[in-house]
Formats: C-alpha cells, structure tokens, sequence
C-alpha cells in the first residue's frame, strides 16, 4: 500500500471567537431607525364612557374634516390657512361676537376627522389649532410678564428649579387652556 500523507487540518477552533466579535462590532455599529410620532398626552384608559358634560354651544368650535381633505368649520367651508386665526378669535371672543366663545376658560375646540382623511391634513390642522393657542399664550405671558411663553419654557429647561418660572407658565396655561377635544374618526359619506 502507498503511503499516503494526511492533508494538514484547518484549525477552527477561533472561529466562534472571530463570528462573535463580528456580532458585537455589527451591534454595537448599526443604528436604529428611532419611531418618531406626534407629542400628545393622552388620557388613561377607561371602559367607562365618559361622564356628560353641558356645554354652551358657543363655546365649541367644531371642526370637520372629511375624507377629501376639506374643512367644515361651525359648518362653513374653511382653508387651513384660515384656521389659525378663526381658532384664536373663537378662544380669545370673550363674549364679544355670539358666535365664539364666552372666554377661553370655556372656548373648546372640537375636532373630528373622516377614516379617509389623510395624515398630513390631520397633522396639519392639529399644528394650526396648538399655534393659535400658543401665539395666544405667547401674546398674554408677553402683556403680563414680558417674556413669551415659549421664552419661558425655554428658560424653566435651563432652571428646572425655579418655582416663580412654573407659577408664571402656569398662570399662562390657566388663562389659556388648551382644550381640544378629538373624536374617534368616522365615515361621513355614509
């Protein structure tokens, strides 16, 4: 019989050494896509409806939008455009024009939207209803403290322990209310 030399073996023993270092690098270099969304406290959950509640009708700016888009407000045709400034004259009416408000303790906004609308009226109309409360909370802190109320949320970020800072943004927040009340989407073409 011949003699046959044996072919030299490839040592594997540092191979899981070498895949697991491979793992942890690729770990530790790929980056997440992080989900972003809309910045809303919501309320806790109940299986309980809510309570009625008596409102004047007043003091509630209703808001359609349908599944084509299009604003129906106090049920007129309305632009996006428009909505800011309908939706801080309804808030800061104070009794003025029958038609809006009493005062903004009390001036609700009521938003409903179809299941076709797009997200990006919603979200465009969600950003035009918080920029008219927050230019009417920006005006009044102004009047009364000299600062924006934005200027002041930015300065409590820097002073987290300043309790004259909170009094004051309260106090804003309890002049102005943000109340937006937001029902659950339903079909209108029906």
């Amino acid at each position: 019989m011949a003699n046959r030399k044996k072919l030299p073996e490839i040592n594997a023993s540092s191979m899981a050494d070498i895949a697991f270092l491979l793992l942890i690098f690729f770990l530790v270099t790929t980056t997440m896509d992080v989900d972003k969304g809309l910045m809303t406290l919501l309320p806790p959950y109940s299986e309980e409806p809510p309570p009625e509640t008596k409102q004047n009708k007043r003091n509630v700016l209703d808001i359609l939008v349908n599944s084509k888009d299009m604003l129906l407000v106090k049920g007129k045709p309305l632009e996006v455009a428009e909505l800011k400034e309908l939706c801080k004259r309804h808030v800061n009416n104070n009794g003025v024009d029958p038609d809006f408000s009493d005062n903004p303790g009390e001036a609700v906004v009521s938003l409903k939207s179809d299941r076709g609308t797009s997200y990006d009226i919603y979200i465009t109309v969600q950003n035009e209803l918080k920029a008219a409360y927050n230019e009417l909370r920006d005006d009044y802190a102004r009047g009364k403290f000299g600062e924006t109320f934005t200027e002041l949320k930015l300065a409590l970020k820097s002073r987290k322990n300043d309790q004259q800072l909170r009094d004051k943004l309260k106090d804003v927040r309890e002049a102005y209310p943000l109340r937006i009340s937001e029902a659950e989407p339903e079909n209108f073409s029906k």
